[in-house]
């Protein structure tokens, strides 16, 4: 792995701990700003979107600037970020200092994901994206259980800060590996050129999966926490551990998907999606069962993320000559979809229904992924088109 990569991987490292964590402390953030549990998952709902819609925007406003001086900023912008949430006095303030941070998450990851596969030859692209996406994973694997271990130890504000800590470490990461030059070589395409690449059925249809994966990943894992401690019946301090084995499964999957991604895509894909269907599917039925249970997770963890690298790989491929846009709704696409999850997640659980009655909901996501899936494959292949060739230099 070069060492820009590490430099991006360790960024992304910082990003997803402090999105995914909240979900292992979320009883405690509910408790201490005074809210119920499913009102403080409005913190992902609100996280998500602020990656959906700010990142893009900021993305195309900041097209002109140098790319490493971008990131570093963007880095910067996460760890002031960080120490404001520790001092969050409410629920209100938090929910917009989250939504500040995931702009610059939304942003970072646009240019990042373009960075890296720029970084590599064309055969290399999926495990190029997967390295970004790894720093999600391992983020599940070390940063989530420790977060939600310093959490439970010294209070949800302590993880905050340690967060903070991170953003130093990442900005430092960056600012020493990153080339001066990183991203300048290709020339900006311009808005109308970014807007029709999304017009490419490959493009649009992988969003739409997107959206699918993510009720079926966040509309469980939103509320993974109290899932374990009220249907599975685990004690609290056995959670950080099963959120562990579930990031080791992430993190296996996603280089799964980085290979698979780089020798059949679309067939490797669509199997994946109907595997993560049967998943949920088990999930609802062992959840009351720890150790089946626990098995299953990470069977769901390693599917998640192995199925985010293909639909990634796909993007990125068929918008090559005018990326920017298109890579900053990667980001967007799946957030997109954890807003929709957290939300509809809350809503089930306002309902009555439970949190027992959650991966069935996912399960009926990945069952239209499947479709939608299968519909662009056949579409594409009756078509004989081609991905893109990359924007030329200046």
């Amino acid at each position: 792995m070069s060492l820009p990569l590490i430099a991006l991987f360790i960024a992304a490292f910082a990003f997803g701990t402090t999105e995914f964590v909240i979900a292992g402390v979320l009883p405690q953030v509910a408790q201490g700003l005074g809210v119920s549990v499913p009102s403080a998952g409005y913190l992902v709902s609100g996280y998500a979107c602020g990656i959906a819609v700010g990142g893009p925007l900021l993305a195309l406003a900041t097209k002109l600037l140098s790319r490493k001086n971008l990131l570093l900023g963007l880095a910067v912008a996460f760890t002031i970020g960080q120490a404001a949430c520790a001092l969050a006095p409410d629920f209100t303030s938090m929910l917009l200092l989250r939504i500040a941070v995931a702009v610059a998450h939304g942003a970072y990851f646009g240019v990042a994901m373009v960075v890296a596969v720029g970084l590599v030859r064309e055969d290399q692209r999926g495990m190029a994206v997967a390295v970004i996406l790894s720093g999600l994973t391992v983020s599940n694997v070390i940063g989530v259980p420790a977060g939600t271990a310093i959490g439970n130890i010294w209070g949800w504000r302590a993880t905050f800060w340690v967060m903070c800590a991170l953003g130093v470490a990442a900005t430092l990461a960056m600012a020493a590996l990153l080339p001066r030059t990183t991203g300048s070589s290709a020339r900006p395409a311009g808005f109308a050129r970014e807007v029709r690449v999304l017009a490419r059925q490959q493009v649009w249809t992988s969003l739409i999966l997107m959206l699918m994966l993510m009720i079926g990943q966040f509309g469980l894992f939103t509320y993974i926490t109290p899932t374990l401690l009220e249907v599975t019946g685990l004690d609290e301090g056995w959670v950080p551990w099963v959120l562990l084995l579930n990031g080791v499964g992430a993190t296996l999957g996603v280089f799964l998907g980085g290979k698979l991604s780089d020798w059949k895509l679309m067939p490797s894909l669509i199997s994946m999606l109907a595997l993560q269907a049967a998943t949920l599917a088990v999930i609802y039925v062992v959840s009351p069962f720890p150790l089946p249970m626990v098995v299953a997770i990470v069977v769901w963890g390693g599917l998640n993320f192995a199925i985010g690298t293909p639909i990634q790989t796909r993007i990125l491929a068929w918008t090559a000559d005018a990326s920017n846009l298109a890579s900053s709704l990667i980001p967007s696409g799946f957030n997109v979809g954890i807003a929709l999850a957290a939300s509809l997640g809350a809503a089930t659980l306002n309902a009555g229904f439970g949190y027992r009655s959650l991966p069935l909901l996912g399960a009926v996501a990945m069952l239209v992924a499947v479709a939608v899936a299968l519909a662009s494959y056949v579409w594409e292949g009756r078509s004989k088109a081609t991905p893109p060739l990359t924007a030329p230099a200046e």
